[in-house]
């Protein structure tokens, strides 16, 4: 997974937004106004904090230890922080990337969510 690549792909969901809220190196990509996804675009190794669901964040920082870890200065408990290095399939990342998308959306309220056509 690229900087660019990965940029794409936070971008590529229904009315996300990127902004920059803390400094001019952290991407934060948002969706009704709400994180799904921050990143230093030019760091390496490439990392971004994603939402996640409990359960499954335990599980995913035990299958990949040392690349799937508790979010970095996030809610350790819903949020995990992935290395996007090449180390983890792009196919994950991407999977990984669109359930943040998806729970962040899930929260939103009901006719924001109609807007989005995700019921």
């Amino acid at each position: 997974m690229t900087p660019g690549r990965l940029r794409t792909l936070c971008l590529s969901f229904n009315a996300a937004v990127e902004d920059f809220p803390f400094n001019p190196e952290t991407s934060v990509f948002k969706v009704g106004g709400k994180l799904f996804a921050l990143t230093a675009l030019d760091a390496r190794p490439l990392k971004v904090n994603l939402k996640c669901d409990p359960e499954d964040a335990i599980r995913l920082r035990a299958e990949h230890p040392g690349l799937i870890v508790p979010g970095y200065h996030m809610n350790k408990r819903h949020w995990n922080t992935v290395t996007a290095d090449g180390s983890l399939p792009d196919r994950l990342v991407r999977e990984l990337v669109e359930d943040s998308y998806d729970l962040v959306v899930a929260g939103l309220p009901r006719a924001e969510r109609l807007r989005l056509d995700r019921p």
